[in-house]
């Protein structure tokens, strides 16, 4: 399922982000953005295994710096949990995939490994 992660502009966030159902965490990244790269396959993999209780979608900056500069998105990667329309939790910085995973604790059931 690699590079599977919907891409969502300005004009379709709010549709697709603030008024989803489940969860959404929206990676805010940049083709140029060496750790925006790194993560994007842990990305790919917790989509593929928890996408039913949360939806992972991608926001490039550089194409839609509207979204960016209203969330107050400084530095990239940043990863924003939405839930009920409002920021549920933000994740700064490139991670490994287990502490993306800790960090969504509250959005996702873990299976157990």
């Amino acid at each position: 399922m690699a590079g599977t992660l919907k891409n969502v502009t300005d004009a379709d966030f709010d549709a697709e982000v603030l008024n989803s159902d489940k969860p959404v965490l929206v990676d805010f990244w940049a083709a140029w953005c060496g750790p925006c790269r790194q993560i994007a396959p842990s990305l790919e993999a917790i989509a593929a295994e928890y996408g039913d209780q949360i939806e992972i979608v991608k926001l490039n900056i550089d194409e839609n710096p509207a979204t960016a500069a209203k969330y107050g998105v400084m530095s990239i990667p940043t990863l924003n949990v939405y839930q009920g329309g409002e920021v549920a939790k933000t994740i700064v910085g490139a991670k490994p995939k287990a502490a993306i995973l800790r960090d969504l604790a509250d959005f996702v059931q873990v299976k157990a490994v």
